[in-house]
């Protein structure tokens, strides 16, 4: 597994990593068992970041890792985790003694004193351009609760608007062979200031496994079944926001030119965005061992090359730009 770090991040981390969001039940249900044999196979295979929120399953994944690291002190993880989704989101909100509830409620689920990296999780807007939430964050950092802080987005704009600040560790940005528009500006901006990207839905919700048909259904309450139109938080979280038939029809081209290099769609699809320039880590979600395996494999396949790069451009063009380059 190959490892990358930035001047802000200040240390290397897996160039893939574990999305949580499954852990915490929001993908269905995950038995605890099932969820702490997802970190070990992760871990044997060279993942050293695990991503998590304070609203995964109300601060069950938080627990989750925590309750594992405790019983493994041995083990050198990195753990991201997010704040912000669990009030009304009104910028009034993101302040200071919120901070701080939030970053409280993370130390306890994650038993330690000092987070390694807290992202402010979606926030609204107007957000991104208060001074008075990054002097908030500085403060956390001075006072040892976290040691670093960044941001997770919807948007390029607001990537951009986090990126100039010289506070900012990291990025967080929906990045896959279905959403293209971050290599354009997000990546060169981030590369020049130092600042590492975390490429997050990196298989569109599963569709770039290649697994789904038309007809598949999913679990009532998996978001893929009830966020599907944007229903519980932005569409764009949910199969990047891509028609899914559209998702199944592309993914589909994108199998078969994955198996021509002798890949899986689900490796091909991780490996090529761990291989871009500018991406420090990507975080797959995993709800088995298989799974999980799978995915820490594509951090050590070989350089795709460009013609991957350029079919995986041209899908876009023909299935996705329209629809979702000038919304996110």
């Amino acid at each position: 597994m190959e490892s990358h770090t930035t001047s802000r991040l200040g240390v290397p981390v897996s160039a893939i990593g574990l999305g949580t969001w499954q852990l915490g039940a929001d993908w269905g249900d995950v038995s605890e068992a099932d969820a702490r044999a997802v970190l070990d196979a992760s871990v044997e295979a060279g993942v050293t970041l695990f991503d998590t929120a304070d609203v995964y399953g109300d601060g069950r994944s938080e627990q989750v890792i925590g309750d594992y690291l405790a019983d493994n002190p041995e083990l050198d993880v990195f753990v991201a985790t997010k704040m912000g989704r669990r009030e009304a989101q009104d910028p009034a909100n993101f302040t200071l003694a919120k901070f701080r509830e939030w970053t409280d409620r993370s130390r306890a689920n994650l038993r330690t004193d000092t987070l390694d990296l807290v992202q402010l999780h979606c926030p609204p807007t107007p957000v991104f351009s208060t001074d008075a939430v990054y002097d908030a964050l500085d403060e956390l950092v001075q006072d040892g609760v976290i040691a670093r802080y960044g941001v997770s987005v919807e948007t390029v704009d607001e990537a951009l608007a986090a990126i100039a600040r010289p506070g900012i560790t990291s990025v967080q940005i929906i990045l896959n062979a279905f959403r293209l528009k971050p290599l354009e500006r997000v990546l060169p901006a981030a590369i020049g200031a130092g600042v590492a990207i975390i490429a997050r839905v990196p298989l569109a919700s599963g569709l770039l496994t290649g697994k789904y048909t038309e007809q598949t259904t999913f679990a009532e309450n998996d978001h893929r079944t009830f966020n599907r139109h944007g229903e519980a938080f932005d569409v764009g979280e949910t199969f990047s926001g891509v028609d899914f038939e559209q998702g199944v029809a592309a993914a589909r081209e994108f199998s078969a030119a994955a198996s021509e290099l002798g890949l899986t769609p689900s490796v091909a699809a991780l490996a090529w965005l761990a291989q871009l320039d500018g991406v420090t880590t990507v975080i797959p979600g995993a709800r088995n061992v298989a799974q999980a395996q799978s995915n820490a494999s594509a951090g050590s396949v070989p350089p795709l090359g460009a013609d991957f790069t350029s079919d995986i451009e041209a899908r876009y063009d023909r299935y996705f730009r329209a629809a979702v380059h000038g919304r996110w």
